[in-house]
């Protein structure tokens, strides 16, 4: 992933005392002031505290407000914070502690007045054991859901939520990062930032290849959900690709009274000619279309009476795949093995109501780690190809990573197949990433694809010198496909953690293909008919297999 800054840490200089000028008030309001002289303010973070509220005041106006656990006696990492349009100005940092970080004698002291300090540079090398090598993942703060994913000109776009200001959930932001082949990703600037509506939740995003809206023949249109006193739905518009947006001016676009209102699936119908979105109102899903992009018309609801309930209702997409619907539905909490997970179901739709006959709650990926599941726009050869955010929100702030949180799936083609009279999702690992396979080898590596063949039941485990180890088991006679991971390393920072996941293939497997990249393991049916994915932080990586009732073929892998 191309670096956006310089390496070069030990290059910061402190803040200069005499100018500093640090001032502090009862309930925990800090107000601090000085001027602006390098690229960035580094923030000392310390992520078991409450938090703070920051203003940055030039000339008497609050330029950005953000949020952040500035450090109390112990600092965790730093965070960047650009000054560099306000060089030469004297800023005003305007600070108000959270929670029990309010007594003034108390405040004096936090060790974070001492380290704040101005840098032209931020270290952005990264040596945490556990980031991911194939897999993409924000180069430092926290990353969940994948948004406004699209193909244009040569080009995979994926934007995702993002904290630029800590590796915790806070200060959603749209990140931004670019791939010609879905497995190597440069890192962009960030595409749409927090405004007065709320800050940016998740969404879509469209080529606008007949102008619809106005904005230009193939703009890229971006659909999100602003999140402030309210949720409402808001869209800005791109003329140079996808890599800086303009907010529309009529924005918000669409508001509901319900308080769970987000994630609009903006995509073109060419069976009605028409745009349709789809939400996440709730416990159920709503339709609207329109002509041009900005007035929508509401045209549906669904989801009484069909799948899971157990919680909110995220993250939709509706697609066609060949002569059928495909509804994405995202739960949380509620997931099967607990937390959250993706649902789906297979349909009919007319541009106005999705119907399905279908009665239980089938599953797009039987691991704890596979959520906000969505597909690129405008994919060539009409593919669906899905990402999700490898996590699960009953862990995902706790995982034991610092710098960063949390990656993406691997992509993955979606198709619908029948097996045991009934239709079902499969996901097969998209081709591109079969260019990783280096050559063949005798043991594991830290990452690598283990091809098994299955000759009945079978069994195949996964282990270091540290007696940490995963198991993946496969009952013929039941189909069930089973991955335990209670023993897989560092598993004491959730209790939801250690946990074990199964999934009756349909119709039954015959190979296995697993990928493991440093702190996960997905393990697809070789069909495709069926897909695992866990999270695993070993103490080291798993150097050692044994197996039973099959023979395996063991790729590295190596961008």
């Amino acid at each position: 992933m191309k670096r956006i800054f310089l390496s070069i840490a030990a290059a910061c200089v402190i803040f200069n005392a005499a100018a500093q000028q640090t001032f502090f008030s009862g309930g925990g309001h800090v107000v601090l002031k000085d001027k602006a002289q390098k690229t960035f303010l580094l923030l000392p973070v310390q992520e078991n505290k409450d938090g703070a509220n920051i203003q940055i005041i030039s000339d008497g106006k609050v330029e950005q407000s953000l949020n952040v656990k500035l450090a109390v006696d112990k600092i965790d990492y730093f965070v960047p914070l650009s000054i560099e349009k306000f060089s030469g100005k004297n800023l005003v940092f305007d600070i108000e502690f959270w929670g029990g970080e309010k007594q003034t004698a108390d405040v004096k002291n936090y060790l974070c007045w001492k380290e704040i300090h101005q840098s032209n540079d931020f270290d952005t090398q990264n040596k945490e054991h556990f980031r991911p090598e194939f897999h993409h993942t924000p180069l430092y703060g926290w990353m969940n859901d994948p948004n406004g994913m699209f193909y244009f000109d040569g080009k995979y776009h994926l934007y995702y939520q993002w904290n630029p200001y800590g590796s915790q959930w806070e200060n959603m932001t749209w990140g931004h990062s670019v791939s010609n082949d879905l497995v190597n990703w440069s890192l962009e600037q960030p595409a749409i930032l927090p405004d007065g509506l709320g800050t940016i939740f998740s969404g879509s995003c469209v080529v606008d290849k007949n102008n619809s809206a106005g904005f230009g023949k193939n703009a890229v249109i971006a659909f999100y959900t602003s999140a402030g006193r309210n949720q409402t739905q808001s869209m800005a518009y791109s003329t140079d690709g996808g890599k800086t947006f303009s907010k529309y001016e009529g924005n918000p676009v669409l508001t509901d009274e319900n308080r769970d209102f987000r994630d609009p699936k903006v995509f073109f119908n060419e069976s009605i000619n028409r745009w349709n979105m789809i939400l996440a109102v709730g416990q159920e899903m709503k339709i609207y279309s329109s002509l041009d992009l900005k007035n929508w018309n509401y045209e549906s609801s669904f989801g009484q009476g069909f799948g899971c309930h157990d919680g909110v209702w995220e993250c939709p997409d509706l697609m066609k795949i060949g002569d059928k619907w495909l509804l994405i539905c995202n739960i949380n909490p509620g997931g099967i093995f607990g937390g959250s997970a993706t649902q789906y179901f297979i349909g009919d739709f007319d541009g106005k109501k999705f119907v399905t006959t279908q009665k239980d709650t089938k599953w797009l990926d039987y691991g704890k780690d596979h959520y906000a599941t969505v597909t690129f726009s405008n994919a060539p050869d009409n593919r669906k190809i899905a990402l999700a955010w490898m996590s699960n929100w009953q862990y995902g702030n706790e995982v034991p990573t610092k710098q960063f949180r949390s990656a993406n799936s691997v992509p993955r083609d979606l198709f619908i197949f029948e097996a045991d009279g009934e239709k079902f999702c499969g996901s097969k690992p998209s081709d591109e990433l079969l260019k990783l396979r280096q050559k063949v080898i005798k043991t594991p590596s830290e990452t690598c694809e283990i091809l098994a063949t299955l000759k009945g039941d079978a069994k195949i485990t996964l282990s270091n010198t540290k007696n940490e180890n995963v198991t993946i088991t496969y009952n013929a006679k039941t189909k069930v496909l089973t991955f335990n991971r209670k023993q897989s390393g560092e598993v004491s920072f959730s209790k939801d953690f250690a946990a074990e996941t199964s999934v009756k293939v349909p119709g039954g497997s015959k190979t296995l293909r697993i990928f493991v990249d440093k702190c996960s393991i997905e393990v697809f049916d070789g069909e495709g008919k069926a897909v695992m994915t866990n999270l695993v932080f070993p103490s080291e990586y798993y150097s050692l297999i044994a197996t039973t009732g099959c023979k395996t073929i063991i790729y590295q892998l190596q961008k």
